[in-house]
């Protein structure tokens, strides 16, 4: 049984209630204080705990997606990449099999709301995995596909991009069930309010547990590398999509709303447009980062910090969205960001920041599934149709 899946919660459920009735019921033949009835003792309570652990920690994953598949939670942060050797040059991608290559892992089999149809009528979600040339990364991810990508006269066509990512330390999976992302973009396009885009649906946590804010660990994960240079080149490979950053858009909730807009203006080269749902402007210090991200390195540390940027450094080249409550609880930092975004593309038209606020909700995916149509709409007026085709055969 996969690790996420409903029939293995069930089963753990079932052995510890069955855990449970044969301790209630072997405890007055095991009450003589011998050493053989003491250890059957231990053991029944043994047993109790550990199932009902199981049936808790179980719970708690599936529902924040620490691990989404056995071999995640047995090989954190996946396998590492042999990058260099006499074999192949550094770089070069993996003799056995592909970067993006097919997988059973995330749970998509478990989501009943998806559009039923054929793939040039309704579109198609893939499951894969992706291995990362340059970071050493692999992780799973979805990937939508428009309708317009399995019909004939567009068969020549580069597709825009969209990645979309979500929160801390949530599984990609909850950009399909509870953000509901290729629902509502199908919807949109079904009804001409958006133009047809691939959608690659992924997580931040790609070297569980710790959250990594996508940005690259001194001495650990390479995430904004993952994110800016390995998930880009890796689809790009696999997928008819368009090669110029003005077709490549980023957007995120929570963590995920954070690393959208850090990449847009750190990386403007591949990401033309953001959109931040709900997000932070600083990466944090504290227990889910596992402490300081940069090694003590102030330079990377302020580098990361959106509001430093803006008042230290050269405006992007790129085009922000920032989505939020009023009724949020950090709202003034966002009143905060949006002043001197605004400040900044005041004086250089090459940046633009625009805003969505409503007057409540909160942090749920009750609040981004209202706010999440107008942010797709708004990211495919900012995302340009790709100019170039794939070469005729």
């Amino acid at each position: 049984m996969e690790l996420t899946s409903s029939a293995l919660v069930y089963s753990l459920t079932a052995l510890a209630t069955a855990s449970l009735f044969c301790t209630l019921w072997l405890w007055p033949r095991l009450a003589r204080q011998h050493p053989l009835p003491m250890l059957g003792r231990v053991g029944l309570l043994t047993a109790v705990q550990l199932s009902v652990l199981a049936v808790l920690a179980l719970s708690v994953n599936n529902s924040y997606g620490f691990y989404t598949s056995w071999n995640d939670l047995l090989h954190p942060g996946g396998a590492p990449l042999a990058l260099a050797g006499s074999e192949r040059p550094k770089g070069a991608a993996p003799k056995s099999g592909g970067l993006v290559r097919p997988t059973t892992e995330g749970g998509l089999e478990t989501i009943k709301d998806l559009p039923q149809g054929r793939p040039e009528e309704v579109g198609r979600v893939d499951s894969v995995k992706v291995t990362g040339t340059e970071s050493g990364l692999l992780d799973q991810v979805f990937i939508y596909l428009p309708p317009e990508y399995f019909i004939p006269r567009y068969s020549r066509m580069r597709f825009p991009v969209l990645l979309t990512l979500a929160g801390y330390p949530g599984p990609s999976l909850h950009l399909i069930e509870g953000l509901r992302v290729p629902q509502t973009a199908w919807e949109l396009e079904r009804t001409g309010r958006t133009a047809p885009t691939v959608i690659v649906m992924a997580r931040p946590t790609v070297a569980p547990p710790r959250n990594t804010e996508c940005v690259n660990v001194a001495g650990g994960p390479q995430t904004e590398t993952w994110f800016a240079r390995d998930l880009p080149d890796a689809l790009r490979a696999s997928y008819r999509l368009s090669r110029s950053a003005a077709s490549w858009g980023v957007l995120g909730y929570s963590t995920g709303g954070s690393c959208a807009l850090r990449l847009a203006m750190r990386h403007p080269e591949v990401y033309a447009a953001a959109t931040g749902m709900h997000a932070d402007y600083q990466v944090p210090d504290d227990h889910w980062t596992d402490g300081d991200l940069f090694g003590g390195n102030q330079t990377d540390a302020q580098h990361s910090d959106l509001n430093w940027r803006l008042r230290n450094l050269p405006a992007p080249r790129v085009s922000l969205l920032v989505v939020s409550t009023r009724a949020e609880g950090d709202f003034a930092q966002t009143q905060a960001f949006l002043a001197n975004a605004k400040r900044v593309a005041d004086a250089d038209p090459e940046f633009r920041v625009d805003s969505l606020v409503l007057d409540d909700g909160g942090h749920s995916f009750e609040t981004w599934r209202r706010e999440l149509p107008s942010a797709l709409e708004w990211m495919s007026d900012h995302l340009k149709t790709p100019q170039d085709r794939e070469p005729r055969r």
